[in-house]
């Protein structure tokens, strides 16, 4: 049976479906599953399922269970394929197969090397028939995070950076410049509630004296962990973020040593540590994003200022750039913004444009 069109629009409903708890699901993907079986020859979804916050379980074994005895015979929609390896619970390949599931339309195709294929040759093994890389790109889009880690074995990283008319993000050594309105700052908070980790550089923490959290009603849980790049540990312990460590997790990456009274200060205000390596007096980034990924965090949303940024860049490290473009100028000693809607470099394709109010946002991938 080819692929159809219905199989496009409960695939592609399967995806929103997984939107809901993505960055909530600990370092387990957000996957979703659709069951549909006909009725009265009617295509009706009788079950619905999507990665639990935390992880577990599954979207398969809850789609199949509120399904029941409707699974028998339907077809089920899966963004990622059916896991396929033993654990506390069994595979969700073998749940599919048990349940009586006589069709499987899958997005994408699993990294890890415990499931990759083998969770689509159990299923065609019990005789269901398989169809892969339906919408797959658009899937693989949401679960950037989670494939980065996999084959990557590093973080996926965004780099974010609001830019003036005139190409700069900011005036030199002072502090915060508004350069988008209102909406588009609602929309970065959105961003920051769908990430594992929001990072930027003490440079940007001292002059900018951020929190850094997600403060959209109602997503103030929502709140990434906050990293700093922090070498030589300048961060006060006045700061914001540092006042704010016991609320929401704030760590550091620093090459001070244990010994180092600073360390102990902030480590009193609640902050954590991510022993890092330098060179030059800059931390390794490659190791750090490596050490990130170790903890099973799979996204960050890099909003540094433009040294940082140019770091990422240098070092080929980022995966997705989002350009906030303002339409007001920035006049006098400003800073020039690392990249802009004119200079992305040709290793990335453009993917999304959308406006904001007044304001333009464009979005890049990694080609």
């Amino acid at each position: 049976m080819a692929v159809s069109a219905l199989d496009r629009r409960f695939i592609a409903a399967a995806i929103r479906l997984a939107r809901w708890h993505q960055g909530r699901t600990g370092s387990n993907p957000s996957v979703a599953t659709l069951i549909v079986n006909r009725i009265d020859g009617v295509p009706v979804i009788v079950g619905r399922g999507i990665t639990a916050i935390g992880g577990r379980p599954h979207a398969e074994a809850q789609a199949l269970a509120e399904a029941g005895a409707l699974a028998r015979g339907a077809t089920a929609y899966v963004t990622l394929e059916p896991c396929a390896h033993h654990g506390r619970t069994p595979p969700c390949a073998e749940a599919l197969v048990t349940a009586g599931i006589a069709r499987v339309v899958a997005a994408a195709t699993d990294p890890d090397e415990r499931v990759s294929g083998r969770g689509y040759a159990i299923l065609r093994t019990a005789g269901i028939e398989v169809e892969t890389g339906v919408l797959a790109r658009e899937a693989e889009r949401d679960l950037a995070g989670y494939l980065t880690r996999r084959i990557n074995n590093r973080v996926h990283v965004t780099l974010k950076l609001a830019v003036s008319s005139n190409g700069k993000i900011g005036k030199r050594d002072a502090g915060q410049v508004a350069i988008t309105g209102e909406i588009t700052r609602r929309q970065v908070h959105a961003l920051r509630a769908l990430s594992d980790v929001i990072l930027i550089g003490v440079g940007t923490a001292i002059n900018d004296d951020p929190e850094l959290t997600c403060r959209l009603p109602g997503l103030e849980d929502r709140s990434p962990v906050r990293l700093v790049l922090d070498t030589n540990l300048r961060l006060s312990v006045g700061s914001r973020l540092a006042a704010t460590a016991r609320t929401v997790p704030l760590w550091i990456a620093t090459a001070a040593s244990q010994e180092d009274p600073r360390r102990a200060a902030l480590a009193d205000c609640g902050a954590e540590f991510v022993a890092s390596d330098a060179l030059d007096g800059r931390l390794a980034l490659p190791e750090l994003l490596e050490d990130l990924a170790a903890r099973g965090l799979s996204t960050v949303l890099v909003e540094g200022g433009a040294g940082i940024a140019r770091s990422f860049l240098a070092e080929d490290l980022v995966d997705r750039i989002v350009l906030l473009t303002g339409e007001g100028a920035i006049a006098g000693e400003a800073v020039d913004a690392p990249v802009t809607c004119d200079s992305v470099p040709p290793s990335f394709r453009h993917v999304v444009s959308v406006k904001y109010g007044a304001d333009q946002c464009d979005e890049y991938e990694r080609v």
